[in-house]
């Protein structure tokens, strides 16, 4: 996958285009990212131990890797990812400016 938590992606489709965030999770197998404060769906909660109120609460649900694009630490664009070798590792670089996305 092009993403990996804690990046900075933008939604570039779906409801929520155009909305910036951090990646929560990420799920490769599903092919699925958890951004903050993106895809907000509300969830029936019974009371429980830990919510003895219950109640509706607001919570992200994942959406597709191929709605989001990580964004370039220079510029603060979307940017597509290449790959190179540096030092023996393989490492994500942005391709409008080159700058490595790993720390």
């Amino acid at each position: 996958m092009h993403v990996k938590k804690g990046d900075k992606v933008l939604v570039i489709s779906g409801k929520d285009k155009g909305k910036q965030g951090t990646v929560l999770e990420a799920y490769p197998k599903k092919e699925r990212v958890l951004v903050e404060g993106v895809n907000q769906v509300k969830k029936h909660a019974k009371p429980s131990q830990d919510n003895p109120q219950g109640g509706i609460l607001t919570q992200e649900a994942a959406i597709h890797v191929s709605n989001v694009m990580p964004v370039d630490p220079k510029s603060g664009e979307p940017t597509r990812v290449g790959y190179s070798e540096v030092n023996g590792k393989k490492v994500r670089i942005a391709k409008k400016s080159g700058e490595p996305l790993d720390k």
